[in-house]
């Protein structure tokens, strides 16, 4: 594992070379700070946990959203990435786990320097995502959303595309959105799993603008038919710009809508390969 921050920088620099094919004229599209979904990392982190933000801060990753690591305290967690320079301005709760014990997750943000909280699954029978199912989550976010506000926190439902049911003109996710308090919910977009149901990000970041702070960037393998499963293979995420989702025209999207964070998350076996090439991708993109 110790090798695998050297063997980073050598991959990093393969790919911004790579990255001159892309090359464009104008100024950066993406002007964000280079963030990652600790989840990326999943199979490294137990290998060893300084090792792996060795790694990571040899992407040139200064913005991380996790929480606390097995085998490390949260206060010593959050010394080893000041050391690095990294901060983790989001962290990840369990639906059960923040609707039960939000204190156990407001404390976990703090110690980390969080100020968002984000949600990625809703409990539901697989295959069966239906309206009392989106009801009761809605009555949920609002009531942990409110406590979080109340400690300066932003609770973030992140979308895994098992809610783009259709209901009434839209879908339940449509039904999530305007029945949860803007001012206790928002929301995080997982670009692939708002693109395999079968829906268009940029049209979706326009919809519900600035209801929207977090993004998880994200591209779906060329050719993968999506459905509402909420799952695929993970060898179908693909560094951004090799896949079938127009990640210019979302970024755009993005910065009118006023995405506060973005994280690369890539849940691949070729992480170590695809990081390194999406950060020089959109690093290279021009508006």
């Amino acid at each position: 594992m110790l090798k695998i921050s050297h063997f980073s920088k050598i991959i990093i620099a393969a790919a911004l070379f790579q990255g001159s094919v892309y090359a464009q004229s104008g100024k950066p599209l993406y002007t964000k700070p280079i963030g990652a979904q600790a989840y990326t990392f999943r199979s490294s982190f137990p290998k060893g946990i300084e090792a792996t933000l060795d790694s990571i801060q040899a992407f040139g990753i200064t913005e991380l959203e996790g929480g606390p690591q097995k085998g490390m305290t949260t206060e010593e967690l959050r010394k080893q990435l000041d050391k690095r320079n990294i901060k983790m301005p989001s962290i990840g709760a369990g639906y059960e786990s923040l609707v039960n014990n939000p204190q156990e997750t407001i404390d976990n943000a703090k110690i980390l320097g969080a100020n968002f909280v984000m949600v990625a699954w809703i409990p539901h029978e697989k295959g069966n995502f239906n309206l009392e199912t989106a009801k009761k989550a809605v009555a949920d976010f609002n009531k942990a959303g409110k406590i979080l506000k109340e400690n300066g926190i932003t609770l973030c439902y992140h979308n895994h595309g098992y809610e783009f049911v259709p209901y009434e003109d839209g879908t339940l996710f449509d039904y999530i959105v305007k029945n949860t308090n803007p001012e206790y919910v928002s929301f995080e977009m997982d670009v692939l799993w708002t693109a395999f149901p079968g829906q268009d990000p940029v049209k979706l970041l326009n919809k519900y603008g600035n209801r929207w702070k977090l993004m998880h960037l994200k591209d779906l393998r060329k050719g993968v038919k999506g459905d509402l499963s909420g799952g695929t293979p993970v060898e179908n995420d693909v560094a951004l710009g090799t896949g079938q989702i127009d990640i210019p025209g979302v970024l755009r999207a993005a910065k009118k809508a006023g995405i506060k964070h973005y994280f690369i998350e890539d849940e691949s076996p070729s992480f170590m390969k695809q990081v390194p090439q999406t950060i020089a991708y959109i690093k290279s993109l021009k508006e």
